[in-house]
C-alpha cells in the first residue's frame, strides 16, 4: 500500500509538471489531453505481455522494474525531450506495474476481503491523486517556484533552471522511494508462471482470456462498468481543469487543487462502499452510476467555487462508491477464470482503451473549439446512457439464469 501511495503520488505530481511543460514550450492547448492519451497507449499495446510479465515473477519485484521505468521517464523530459514522448515511456512502466499492484491482492487474501482490500488500495490512490494534483500545483505557484529555483546545493550546481525541471526532479524522487518501499514487499508464496518466450502465444493466450471475461455474466457487467469508470475518470481530469479557467476563473495551479476535490470525494465514497457493500451485494451500486452522470450536468450552472467544492465531492463519492465494489467483483471472476496477472491486464485493456477513446473525443471537441458547457452536457448524457445500458444487460442476464434455473428445476421434478 505505500508503494502503491508513493508510485500514484508521483503519477499524478508528473502530470500537472508535464501540462506546465507544455504551457512553457508554447504548445497548442489541444495536447494537454493528448498526454492522458500517450500515457495510456502501453496499457492497450502491450496488455497481451504485461499480464504474462507479472504473473512470471514476485509482484514485488515488478513493481520495483515498473518505477524504474517510470525514473527513466521523468528522466527524459528533464532532459527536454518532448513532454508527450517522456509521459509515455512513463505510462510503459504503469501498465507494467499495474497488474502486480492489483494482482498481489488476489494472492494474498479470500475473495471475502477483496472488497476491504480494494477500498484501502483505491482509498489510499485517490488520497495520492489528492495530494499529487495538489502538490504539482502548489510547486508550479510563482512564488513557491522561486524559492525553490533560488535554493541551491553549495559547490554544486544542479542545471535546474525552469520550473518544470524542478518539479519533474520532485517527482523523480517519489519514484525512487517507491521503488526502494517495492524491495520489503514480501513474497506470497504463490508459484509463478515462466515467462513464455514466443509473443504469438502471449497474444492468442491473452485473446482467450479477453474473451473468457466478457462472456462472463458478472465478469462483463463489472468490466463494463470499470471500463467506463475510468474513461470516464480520466476525462473529467482535463475537463475539470478547462471548467474550473473558464466558469471559476482559476489558472492551473488552482485548477489542478479542484481535481483534488473530486478525488477526495472518490476516497470518501471508496472508504463507505468498503464499510457497507459486500462482494455479493456489489451489482446494486450500479444505479449510482446514472446518477453521477446527471449530476455532472449541474456543472452547467456553477460559477462559485463554495457551490463547485461540494459538487465536485458529491460527484467523486459516488464514482467511488459504485466502482470499489464493481472493481472487487472483476478481480474475483477474473482470479478464478484465469490468474491475478492476466486478468488485470485484461481489465487495463478495456479500461485504457476506454481512456484512449473518450480523451480522444475530448480532444476533438477541444479542436473543433465546442463550449465546455457542451462537453459537460455531452459527458454527462454519455455516462448516465451508458449506465443504464449496463444495468439493463444485467437485469437481462440474470432473467436469463433464473430461467435456466427454473428449467432445471422443472427437469428434476
Amino acid at each position: 500500500m505505500a508503494a502503491q501511495f508513493f508510485s500514484a503520488l508521483a503519477d499524478n505530481t508528473l502530470l500537472i509538471a508535464a501540462i506546465a511543460a507544455l504551457r512553457e514550450m508554447n504548445a497548442p492547448s489541444a495536447y494537454e489531453p493528448l498526454l492522458k492519451t500517450f500515457f495510456t497507449v502501453s496499457y492497450v499495446v502491450l496488455a497481451a505481455f504485461v499480464g504474462a510479465f507479472a504473473d512470471s515473477m514476485p509482484k514485488g519485484r515488478v513493481m520495483f522494474i515498473s518505477n524504474a521505468i517510470k525514473v527513466i521517464g521523468c528522466g527524459m523530459m528533464f532532459f527536454e525531450m518532448h513532454p508527450l514522448l517522456a509521459y509515455a515511456v512513463v505510462g510503459l512502466g504503469a501498465a507494467a506495474y499495474s497488474p502486480a499492484k492489483y494482482g498481489i491482492l488476489t494472492e494474498y487474501l479470500p475473495h471475502r476481503l477483496l472488497v476491504v482490500a480494494n477500498g484501502w488500495i483505491e482509498g489510499l490512490t485517490v488520497g495520492a491523486i489528492i495530494l499529487g494534483v495538489v502538490l504539482g500545483g502548489f510547486l508550479i505557484k510563482p512564488e513557491v517556484a522561486h524559492v525553490l529555483l533560488n535554493f541551491d546545493f553549495p559547490m554544486i550546481d544542479t542545471g535546474i533552471n525552469t520550473v518544470s525541471e524542478m518539479t519533474i526532479c520532485i517527482v523523480a524522487v517519489l519514484y525512487l522511494i517507491a521503488a526502494v518501499i517495492n524491495l520489503y514487499v514480501p513474497h506470497t508464496g504463490v508459484d509463478h508462471k515462466p515467462l513464455k518466450k514466443n509473443p504469438w502465444y502471449l497474444i492468442h493466450e491473452f485473446n482467450h482470456c479477453l474473451v473468457l471475461l466478457w462472456r462472463d455474466r458478472l465478469g462483463q457487467i463489472s468490466l463494463a462498468v470499470t471500463t467506463l469508470f475510468w474513461g470516464a475518470g480520466a476525462t473529467l481530469q482535463f475537463i475539470v481543469i478547462k471548467w474550473s479557467e473558464t466558469s471559476l476563473h482559476l489558472d492551473l495551479s488552482k485548477s489542478s487543487m479542484l481535481q483534488g476535490v473530486v478525488a477526495l470525494g472518490v476516497a470518501l465514497g471508496a472508504i463507505i462502499a468498503a464499510k457497507f457493500v459486500t462482494l455479493r451485494k456489489s451489482v446494486r451500486v450500479i444505479p449510482l452510476g446514472i446518477a453521477m452522470g446527471i449530476i455532472v450536468l449541474v456543472m452547467n450552472f456553477v460559477h462559485d467555487i463554495w457551490l463547485a467544492i461540494p459538487l465536485l465531492i458529491l460527484i467523486g463519492g459516488l464514482s467511488g462508491f459504485f466502482v470499489v465494489p464493481m472493481n472487487a467483483l472483476l478481480q474475483h471472476r477474473g482470479h478464478i477464470l484465469m490468474g491475478a496477472g492476466h486478468s488485470i491486464a485484461v481489465q487495463n485493456f478495456n479500461e485504457n482503451l476506454s481512456i484512449l477513446a473518450m480523451t480522444g473525443l475530448y480532444y476533438a471537441m477541444i479542436r473543433a473549439d465546442l463550449s465546455i458547457y457542451t462537453v459537460l452536457t455531452l459527458f454527462g448524457l454519455f455516462v448516465s446512457t451508458a449506465m443504464y445500458l449496463v444495468r439493463r444487460r444485467h437485469l437481462a442476464n440474470q432473467a436469463e439464469r433464473d430461467d435456466v434455473m427454473h428449467l432445471d428445476d422443472s427437469c428434476c421434478h
